[in-house]
């Protein structure tokens, strides 16, 4: 991923800050942090913890809320690589992007299958993760997707103002 964290856009393609417009540097909490784990359920909450100890450590200016709606997102996306793209990725990978108003967490494997947002089937106990990822995201006031890597596998991300609202 070329964004390094930095500037106003937090899509993966993203650019920085709008043409003609010199931003004045990275704030301390800024950056781009990854990560690579087994594809194991101990993952799951291994991956939780490492991104909200990261953000602490950071200082990233970022309301409990929105740490909670990150924590479940990430919670969700490692949960469905373990689930569904272990068999042809044994590894994953958990990036972490900070800019000045936004944080983006992503879920990285190398399974080429792009899954799709399910609708909720109440008799379903299951297959409904990216449903509430794309949720959270939108009650935050963020931005979700899924691209295909170069490498042949996918990565999902999902985007979330430090503030909501903002």
């Amino acid at each position: 991923m070329d964004n390094l964290g930095r500037g106003s856009d937090p899509s993966p393609e993203g650019g920085g800050a709008a043409p003609g417009v010199r931003s004045p540097g990275p704030l301390p909490y800024e950056g781009v942090w990854r990560f690579t784990a087994a594809a194991v359920d101990a993952s799951v909450p291994q991956a939780r913890h490492a991104v909200r100890d990261l953000l602490v450590r950071q200082g990233v200016p970022v309301s409990d809320d929105v740490v909670q709606g990150l924590l479940l997102i990430v919670s969700e996306l490692v949960t469905n690589a373990v689930r569904h793209a272990a068999l042809l990725s044994p590894m994953l990978a958990v990036e972490v992007a900070v800019g000045a108003e936004w944080v983006r967490v992503s879920v990285e494997d190398n399974h080429p299958y792009r899954p799709t947002a399910l609708e909720a089937d109440h008799g379903q106990t299951g297959g409904r993760g990216l449903l509430l990822v794309r949720e959270v995201t939108k009650e935050f006031g963020g931005v979700c997707d899924v691209e295909h890597t170069t490498g042949g596998g996918k990565v999902i991300w999902a985007a979330l103002p430090l503030a909501p609202g903002v």
